[in-house]
């Protein structure tokens, strides 16, 4: 199969992007997904985006997000932010019916974004349950995330995330499906670090949309702040929402959206 593709990325977690509104990608299997994200036999990428056509009302398009691994996610906040702006590219901007907005589906909700050059703002889901755990706070932002909150900026960075994260991904608490494990440290009030381990990559991240709006969350049932600065490995990227107890309504995450490459591959 020939396919064209074009590569993604925002603050450094990067997403194989492929046009199917004529549904010429419907075929793809599991074990040829995860072979296009393979970074030594691929074109390297932690997780693949079809762009579909719409099958719900008032959409202008449906995203279907797969993991590195090939297996298939609800919702990828960065990828959400990625495909806005691929389907801005490739359409013209005939996807974006009021102006620099559009409003599209993905497995676990509507959404809205605002594109602009380089920049996508993306509406995520409301919060309206938090879960306090035994060693942190867990929570579902698209996917599910467990959040812990590390003492400084320095134990953040001397965390053993391949050694201390999977045995939260996969501990009793989150069986069968796991979860996604951020790290973080408060900076300030309106500042925060970020360090996630995703599953489906089974391995840290440089960026996690979904991860970063719950570590943001997380952080402000400290600071009684509703807006903030993420530090990712990968970039920063901004959160804010409107917060009402432990209800988080109104919730945008910020980032770059920048295009790699273009290409075409036989697989």
């Amino acid at each position: 199969m020939e396919l064209l593709f074009e590569k993604y990325q925002g603050a450094g977690n990067d997403f194989v992007m492929l046009n199917n509104l004529d549904g010429r990608y419907d075929s793809i299997t599991v074990e040829q997904i995860a072979l296009l994200c393979d970074r030594r036999f691929g074109i390297g990428a932690d997780g693949l985006m079809l762009l579909t056509k719409s099958d719900v009302a008032d959409a202008e398009f449906r995203m279907v997000y797969y993991n590195q691994d090939g297996s298939r996610a609800s919702f990828c906040g960065n990828g959400a932010r990625c495909i806005c702006a691929f389907a801005s590219n490739v359409t013209n901007g005939k996807l974006m019916a009021k102006g620099n907005y559009c409003k599209f589906v993905a497995d676990d909700a509507m959404h809205v974004a605002r594109v602009s050059e380089g920049w996508v703002d993306l509406k995520m889901v409301d919060v309206d349950e938090i879960a306090q755990l035994a060693g942190g706070t867990f929570l579902n932002t698209g996917v599910p995330h467990f959040v812990r909150i590390e003492a400084s900026k320095a134990t953040l960075d001397n965390v053993d995330i391949m050694q201390v994260a999977p045995k939260i991904r996969y501990s009793e608490p989150f069986k069968p499906a796991g979860t996604n494990v951020n790290f973080i440290s408060i900076i300030n009030n309106n500042e925060i670090a970020v360090r996630t381990y995703e599953r489906g990559v089974e391995g840290e991240t440089l960026a996690c949309g979904t991860g970063i709006v719950a570590s943001a969350i997380t952080a402000s049932l400290t600071t009684n702040t509703n807006q903030f600065k993420v530090h990712a490995r990968g970039g920063d990227l901004t959160v804010c929402f409107d917060a009402h107890g432990h209800s988080f309504h109104n919730v945008w995450l910020g980032g770059p959206a920048i295009k790699v490459f273009s290409g075409v591959i036989n697989i």
